[in-house]
């Protein structure tokens, strides 16, 4: 029995020896590729950190988003060295690892765009507006039939406060696929009037009063001409537009400008007598219509 367990003892023994003396001549057989693998890595770990300078010296230029340019230039590095990993592996001649690990992470990738398809789209969306920029913080904007100054971008939402003060957040995807005005990009904004005369008022001199009564005012763009425009005879007034344009950072300044001429045109047709007709509305009396009411209350007493 004891003979029996030494010579199986003896048999492991022998096994082991043999399957460590194999690791050690392929070590040793490797230890060149092993070498030049990890001058490979510490090449591709300095070149990774000097792309990474170069893409945030790049992007600095277009965008003043930080987020954004930590981002790609995190994502950039992360590809270099992943490259560096792999190129390691192949020289160890290590390529069935290759080949495992970019078909895992071709599934993964698969999966993970199927699971996070919207994240993903309001992700890029958020890059391509960073970088284009057709908007900053503090700028005015309207989309997605939201008007508000915007407060912050992140990497799934835009947030923009309107005026009413209440806070909205829409998804990047959409700001990036949808109509976006910009009201603050032009640092100025039209403003159009709309009123009415009388049918017996003097049309050239009316338009004369509220051309004045507009450039009287002290915040109207004067190096752009105040416009009028006699557009339609309405139902009891003939009716124009007049447009001007005003220095515009924030939605008072617009406000303020509208009202002030607002109250300057009404001043001045009062002060000229001009009047601005109330809508007239006329009563017919009878089956056929034409007859007085005076008629139709004689009538009434006679029967």
């Amino acid at each position: 029995m004891n003979q029996e367990m030494e010579a199986e003892f003896v048999d492991v023994y022998s096994t082991l020896t043999e399957k460590l003396m194999n690791w050690l001549e392929t070590t040793i057989a490797m230890l060149p590729n092993l070498v030049v693998a990890l001058l490979v890595l510490i090449a591709f770990f300095v070149l990774g950190r000097l792309v990474r300078k170069g893409v945030k010296h790049m992007l600095e230029k277009t965008t003043s988003n930080k987020t954004i340019i930590n981002l790609l230039e995190t994502i950039v590095g992360v590809l270099v060295i992943g490259i560096g990993i792999f190129i390691a592996l192949s020289v160890l001649k290590l390529d069935g690892a290759v080949t495992s690990l970019l078909a895992g992470a071709g599934i993964i990738g698969l999966a993970l765009g199927f699971a996070f398809q919207d994240i993903a789209s309001n992700f890029i969306s958020g890059i391509i507006l960073s970088i284009r920029h057709p908007f900053g913080i503090g700028d005015i904007i309207e989309t997605n039939d939201f008007y508000g100054t915007v407060v912050k971008m992140n990497l799934r939402n835009t947030i923009i406060r309107t005026p009413q003060g209440q806070i909205v957040y829409i998804p990047n995807k959409s700001v990036f696929e949808n109509p976006l005005q910009n009201f603050t990009d032009e640092s100025n904004r039209r403003i159009d009037l709309s009123c009415g005369v009388s049918y017996g008022d003097d049309l050239e001199k009316a338009k004369k009063v509220a051309l004045e009564a507009v450039e009287s005012l002290d915040n109207y763009d004067d190096s752009k001409d105040v416009e009028f425009y006699y557009d339609e005879f309405g139902g009891s007034s003939i009716n124009f537009k007049i447009r001007f344009w005003v220095n515009f950072r924030t939605n008072p300044d617009f406000w303020s400008a509208r009202s002030d001429a607002i109250i300057a045109i009404t001043k001045a047709f009062d002060e000229n007598d001009i009047m601005i007709p109330f809508p007239i509305r006329t009563l017919d009396f009878g089956i056929r219509g034409g007859e007085k009411l005076s008629t139709m209350l004689g009538n009434g007493k006679e029967s």
